[in-house]
């Protein structure tokens, strides 16, 4: 039980929340919000030390851990060294970072760039969005529906939720969003068995005349710039497409000459059991965008990665962008220790081998609740579970909610001790649970997970009847 001092302490933070911040800058998932005190490993905590299991790991940023203990060493070392430094000079782990990266990518891909940084995924995306312009001389671009690249002004043009821009005004600039291959819920009800693509063609036809509008066929010239992807959608609900589509794809961009922009903010280093999630779907983009898990959300950062011939300095100059706190000493301390630890471990079996478990646990989940699992999919341990009503197709967004709260009331029984389970809900329908563990997370704290869940389907489910 609650002791009376905790309790009047979280009542009076609730209320000063009320009266003096801003929500703009949060979500208020429930009222009231929740409070929590501590974190470690997979688990946060509560001020009555009720351990809650974190299947979101703040939206993928804590990908290796709250509490990272080599990771935390590598911050208070930097702390105590050099804790700041204005981004017109050099320091040593900025380069570092870089290199890694940019050698990386020139490993795999078989092509030379260089990697510009940022604070966080939304002004990293913005300074891609000016890349593009600056190569292409063109200010539209192509996005997909159900695709999430940020809230700031250029990156809600490409984000296709109208919910985002509404209170904005007019965007000249908004993306052309393209049906993206969510096969589940084929907006063309096809099946991905028999389609061949058929969304794929849908957009190639687009290029088919001048009055598609489009495309030039005299100038032989599109009027888009570029087409931001996200190898496998975040916020859009974990949507996985078939593996070949992004061939197809980049084969239409490329003989049209329109850039391809992977958004990699929550799917990159590892999450979806390779380095970039695009090496999943073989292709090489033009630019990577990346955040998040780099620094393991102990200190802003993010960036690019451009092939060189885009970002070349004659090309893209000093101070062509520019942010006080990009390639700041202590993220890019924390993201240099982070590669290492990357380059020292197999990161790619470790999180395809408990993906694989974790997934296969889902659907014995789903077998249990036919119908109100309409669907389960995963890579690497970016998982999703969709909740429907008993047809198992039509959205259940009530269930997901209640769902979702009562996994915050931390009051499931499991072997004699009283857990939480912190969930994140995203998809089309708001009815999708994005799953996206901790790299450390064990097979008993899946189990866990997953009995947590199990339970949750059921109080829920039972307390709807």
């Amino acid at each position: 039980m609650p002791n009376s001092e905790s309790t009047t302490r979280n009542a009076e933070l609730l209320a000063l929340e009320r009266k003096y911040c801003s929500f703009g800058d949060t979500v208020h998932y429930l009222d009231p919000p929740k409070i929590f005190v501590d974190c470690e490993g997979c688990y946060l905590y509560d001020e009555q030390r009720t351990p809650y299991l974190d299947l979101q790991m703040w939206y993928s940023a804590a990908s290796f851990g709250y509490k990272n203990r080599r990771l935390n060493e590598a911050l208070k070392r930097q702390v105590d060294r050099l804790p700041q430094l204005a981004c017109q000079y050099l320091h040593s782990e900025k380069v570092e970072v870089a290199a890694r990266i940019a050698q990386y990518c020139e490993k795999r891909f078989g092509v030379k760039g260089r990697v510009h940084f940022n604070v966080g995924g939304a002004q990293a995306i913005e300074d891609s969005l000016k890349l593009v312009r600056n190569y292409t001389g063109k200010n539209l671009m192509f996005a997909f529906m159900g695709g999430y690249h940020g809230r700031t002004l250029g990156a809600s043009a490409i984000t296709s939720s109208y919910r985002y821009r509404r209170r904005y005004g007019h965007f000249g600039d908004r993306a052309q969003f393209v049906f993206y291959p969510y096969c589940f819920r084929c907006i063309y009800g096809l099946k991905p068995e028999s389609c061949n693509l058929y969304c794929h063609d849908q957009f190639a036809r687009l290029f088919g005349c001048e009055y598609y509008g489009v495309w030039d066929a005299k100038a032989e010239t599109a009027e888009y710039g570029a087409f931001y992807i996200e190898a496998v959608q975040g916020t859009g609900g974990y949507v996985i497409p078939p593996r070949e589509y992004f061939q197809r794809l980049q084969q239409t961009c490329r003989e049209r000459k329109i850039l391809i922009v992977d958004d990699e903010i929550q799917m990159g280093f590892y999450r979806t059991g390779k380095f970039w999630a695009i090496e999943n779907f073989g292709i090489t983009p033009d630019i990577i965008v990346f955040g998040k898990a780099l620094t393991n959300g102990l200190n802003p950062l993010s960036g690019i990665w451009a092939r060189e011939e885009l970002i070349t300095p004659e090309l893209f100059p000093p101070g062509s962008t520019h942010s006080t706190f990009s390639s700041n000493t202590l993220g890019t301390a924390v993201a240099l220790e982070t590669l290492k630890m990357m380059e020292e471990g197999d990161y790619e079996k470790l999180v395809n081998e408990k993906g694989a478990y974790f997934l296969a646990g889902l659907r014995e989940l789903q077998r249990r609740y036919p119908g109100v699992i309409g669907h389960v999919d995963g890579l690497g341990l970016a998982l999703r579970l969709e909740v429907c009503q008993e047809d198992g197709i039509t959205p259940d967004r009530d269930l997901t909610d209640r769902i979702f709260a009562a996994g915050l009331d931390g009051d499931i029984p499991v072997a004699g001790r009283k857990y939480g389970l912190v969930l994140d809900v995203g998809g089309y329908y708001k009815n999708v649970f994005t799953l996206a563990p901790s790299f450390t997370i064990t097979r008993e704290e899946m189990d866990l997970g997953l009995e947590l869940l199990n339970q949750l389907f059921q109080r829920c489910r039972n307390s709807k009847n």
